[in-house]
């Protein structure tokens, strides 16, 4: 793709990113046939080609709109074009730079200002994550169908670790909100690595991933909320005794992000070299357990699985967006939850967004909704008897959707090990 970008974005470090994804594309449009939001709309537009197109124009000083801005907002980031793509296009990061210069030059209306204010301010806040969430478990018996799923009543949290001291240790994301929606999946994942001889450290500063206020093109703020949790993890990196091995995310919306953090501060002159060294220790929890896999397999056979034949056994494996298109891990968890005697029965076009992709959901609930209720078609099709997923986002959204239970995967495997 030939460019002829202005000199306001040219010789800058974005516009030299930017020039060099456009030139990588070649319009073959293999992206389209992958595209969420192309096989709704029908739009090129609505498209990762279309969208190329609309960023191109943007940066070779060609008028920008509020129709401009609708179809960048329309995007999932799902990056299953990524997948797709045989040339390499880095979508994802263009589109960022495209958002956020098309944020400077279109105006939004009070009220889109507004919605988009208070997600970046209510939602990282686990305070008040954890109070509104208290609340709604309170008035559960009173809220519609589809919320009264979504909100899960909060699990005792009684079975700690076995207290044993571990020459092993590594760090772990809570992140925002998964504390207090779904606070076992860390507590699972904690006695899970106890189990295989790893102590889990929380870091207390460390707070949100950044990637909200990010992807509501508050860029320099999630920039902060970065910068905020290198600081936090910073001294067990480098601690002269027992330094972590890698810092654990259970949300593959937060440990895409993560894993990014030093592509986006490279050109930060104080964080640059410590957000590489963060993002090069980051691993999803499916990485590690598969890592540990000689460790494991004994313990699942001197497991009693007979013990908890009683418990959902046949399951649909929804796997997220952020774990199979941008952190690229494919088939890492199913092989665990086959070994801990699960069945996993087949879905139907696993490659595609369920809607959740973050604050998409609310920014955008229509096409959001088609999303998860053809993803919930595909789930159900086999009829398990349980969805398990990778992501605290995924799974609240899903849930909202169907009466069958929504859990993340590393909770069975808990269980499993438990009896």
């Amino acid at each position: 793709m030939q460019t002829r970008l202005t000199d306001l974005i040219k010789d800058t470090p974005e516009g030299e990113e930017a020039d060099a994804i456009l030139r990588s594309c070649v319009h073959c449009g293999f992206c389209l046939a992958t595209c969420p939001t192309y096989q709704l709309l029908g739009n090129e537009l609505d498209s990762p080609r279309g969208r190329i197109y609309l960023i191109k124009q943007l940066l070779e000083g060609q008028e920008v709109t509020e129709k401009t801005q609708l179809h960048l907002d329309r995007c999932l980031t799902c990056r299953a074009c990524e997948t797709t793509c045989p040339s390499g296009v880095r979508y994802g990061h263009l589109l960022d730079i495209g958002r956020g210069m098309v944020e400077q030059q279109i105006p939004r209306t009070t009220y889109a200002t507004f919605k988009r204010y208070a997600l970046r301010k209510l939602l990282p806040n686990r305070a008040l994550s954890s109070f509104f969430m208290g609340a709604a478990r309170l008035g559960r018996p009173f809220l519609p169908a589809h919320l009264k799923r979504s909100i899960q009543l909060k699990p005792s949290t009684n079975r700690t670790p076995s207290g044993k001291v571990h020459t092993r240790a590594m760090l772990i994301l809570d992140g925002c909100v998964q504390p207090a929606l779904t606070p076992n999946t860390n507590h699972a994942t904690t006695r899970v690595l106890d189990r295989l001889g790893i102590a889990v450290i929380t870091a207390e500063q460390a707070g949100c991933c950044g990637a909200l206020a990010y992807h509501l093109n508050a860029q320099e703020e999630g920039l902060n909320a970065m910068r905020r949790n290198i600081d936090a993890w910073w001294p067990f990196v480098t601690r002269h005794e027992n330094p972590v091995e890698a810092i654990i995310v259970t949300a593959s919306g937060c440990g895409v992000t993560v894993k990014d953090y030093g592509h986006l501060l490279q050109h930060d002159p104080v964080y640059a070299e410590k957000a590489a060294r963060i993002s090069s220790l980051t691993r999803d929890i499916s990485e590690i357990i598969a890592a540990e896999t000689a460790a494991l397999v004994p313990l699942l056979q001197a497991a009693d699985i007979s013990a908890t034949s009683s418990s959902p056994r046949n399951l649909a494996f929804h796997a997220p967006c952020t774990l199979q298109h941008g952190m690229k891990l494919r088939g890492k968890i199913e092989p665990i939850l086959q070994a801990a005697g699960f069945n996993l029965v087949q879905v139907a076009d696993p490659h595609l967004c369920c809607g959740s992709a973050g604050t998409y959901s609310i920014l955008q609930p229509e096409l959001s909704r088609q999303l998860r209720d053809n993803k919930i078609t595909a789930l159900t099709k086999e009829n398990p008897e349980l969805v398990v997923t990778a992501n605290i986002g995924c799974q609240m959204h899903l849930q909202g959707g169907t009466s069958l239970p929504v859990r993340h995967w590393i909770e069975l495997l808990d269980e499993t090990l438990t009896g």
